[in-house]
């Protein structure tokens, strides 16, 4: 088969692709995500990703071996833009038609020569910028750009940010992430379900739980089991927990941005407590041990009676501390319309988690596709702003942490009328494929997951709302200076292991 032969039923597909997604989208269903599959050589697949009321629907084109290039969704679907990319750099996809199919997962390509040094013999003179590495989207006098990373101070994780700038107002900002990049889809291939487990919980460090949530529901998808209720509600337990931590730590680095220093101590000490928290419940302060496919590994190291005594310590000093923070002027006026996400965006792009909820988005898959113990406790509240700014996703979180501490104590009235003997089902080895979720405190976690007859991993390739949401980070600059950048990353609350893997 020649390649132009191949290559027309590789169009038809994508095409028809194209029509079926724009028109769900159209009818107000949610574009969650692209994700490809397999080698230009033996052939590739395109699976879309909808959401749509308690559905998730999977759309696929299939590509025949030889197809390298096809017609790029990108134009017609903008909220496509990182993953074509994503696509290109681990699959070999050429998306024709891109707006700018620059690498994103995998590192940019350097001269492996050694480094120039100008004036010594034999050298150049000076060395000019290599405009291809920081390359420019705006010009005109005294534009330049200011390569941000991807080394920082503190504990930052690794990501470059290219600042256009005339000197204080941010005109461009490019994001480029792939020096996390650690290969962690390809190694998921051949293990079996129960090691995959482990390495679902440090693809997003700081959303352990809920990524073992998503590959656990995976799993327990395709072999079609129950988990045990008391099973359920300790998983609400733990990931309720990682929720609160997470908040946490937003603010105490929001408080950090703004020089408050008693206010960083404070929101740093409570993040801490609730770490040592889940360490006394589990062994573990992120959580890794407690989900395994067909339940929970082992029941809290505490009694009933000693977790609601400390989740209510800790709940009255974050309230506290947060009522003081949120009457303090100076910090208000930091987060008052800095960074805002336009609601007409957030929405047409199906932005996630808090960053979504404070520009008008409301889903959350605790409510649309409740899973574990969410379906037998009162649905939380989904709190929602419009404003947008980085003020509005601070409010979101805090009320997300009240939220929190309520379904914990949900969950602990329950406890005792469960089965607490059984906490975990024999998950047998049955070959499928399946899509597995949960909402973890950056958003909505997806896991498409394949498993063969012997109980062994054949493809699976997570979705963090890091990755979706992080390629909105740059829209948010509207009329911002450099000393608001701090603000606006924080409040976005995102993982950068989360975006590459």
């Amino acid at each position: 088969m020649s390649l132009s032969t191949a290559q027309r039923p590789a169009r038809d597909a994508v095409g028809a692709l194209q029509a079926n997604l724009c028109a769900r989208l159209a009818e107000g269903q949610r574009f969650a995500g692209l994700l490809g599959r397999g080698d230009p050589a033996s052939g590739t697949v395109l699976t879309a990703l909808v959401a749509h009321g308690g559905e998730l629907t999977p759309l696929r084109a299939a590509l025949p071996a030889g197809v390298t290039r096809y017609p790029a969704l990108t134009p017609s679907v903008p909220a496509a833009f990182w993953y074509e990319r994503a696509i290109h750099d681990l699959v070999g996809l050429v998306p024709e038609g891109h707006p700018r199919l620059d690498p994103l997962v995998l590192p940019h390509r350097d001269d492996e020569g050694p480094l120039p040094h100008p004036g010594a013999a034999g050298q150049p003179a000076r060395i000019d910028p290599d405009e291809r590495a920081l390359s420019t989207h705006v010009s005109g006098p005294g534009v330049f750009t200011i390569p941000h990373g991807p080394v920082r101070s503190g504990v930052f994780e690794s990501v470059e940010y290219l600042v256009e700038t005339a000197g204080e107002d941010i005109l461009h900002l490019r994001i480029r992430p792939h020096a996390k990049h650690r290969g962690v889809q390809k190694r998921f291939e051949g293990m079996t379900v129960q090691d995959g487990v482990l390495l679902a919980e440090r693809v997003e460090g700081i959303a352990s739980v809920a990524h073992a949530l998503a590959f656990a529901h995976a799993v327990e998808t395709i072999a079609d089991v129950a988990v045990p209720p008391a099973a359920e509600l300790l998983r609400v337990l733990h990931a309720e927990l990682e929720r609160v931590a997470n908040h946490l730590d937003v603010l105490a680095k929001l408080t950090d941005a703004a020089g408050l220093a008693v206010a960083t101590a404070r929101f740093t000490l409570h993040k801490e407590r609730a770490l040592r928290f889940a360490g006394a419940l589990c062994g573990s302060r992120f959580g890794r041990g407690v989900v395994v496919p067909g339940g929970v590994s082992a029941a809290p190291r505490l009694s009933g009676d000693d977790i609601g005594a400390g989740l209510e310590r800790l709940r009255r000093a974050v309230d506290g501390d947060v009522r003081a923070l949120l009457g303090t002027s100076s910090f208000l006026d930091r987060v008052r319309g800095t960074g805002p996400l336009a609601v007409e965006l957030a929405r047409s792009h199906g932005a996630l988690g808090p960053v979504g909820r404070a520009s008008g988005c409301v889903e959350d898959c605790r409510v649309t596709r409740p899973y574990d113990g969410y379906r037998q406790l009162a649905a939380p509240p989904v709190p929602a702003r419009e404003a947008g700014d980085a003020q509005a996703r601070t409010q979101v979180r805090i009320e997300e942490i009240g939220a929190s501490f309520r379904l914990t104590h949900q969950a602990l009235a329950r406890l005792p009328t469960c089965d607490e003997a059984r906490l975990q089902v024999a998950v047998p080895a049955v070959a499928g494929q399946a899509l597995g979720w949960a909402e973890a405190p950056q958003g909505e976690v997806l896991y498409l997951l394949q498993v063969d007859g012997e109980g062994r991993i054949r493809y699976c390739a997570p979705r963090s709302a890091s990755f979706h949401n992080l390629v909105l980070f740059p829209s948010t600059f509207v009329g911002d200076i450099l000393t608001d950048f701090p603000f606006i990353e924080a409040s976005f609350g995102l993982s950068v292991a989360g975006v590459v893997m």
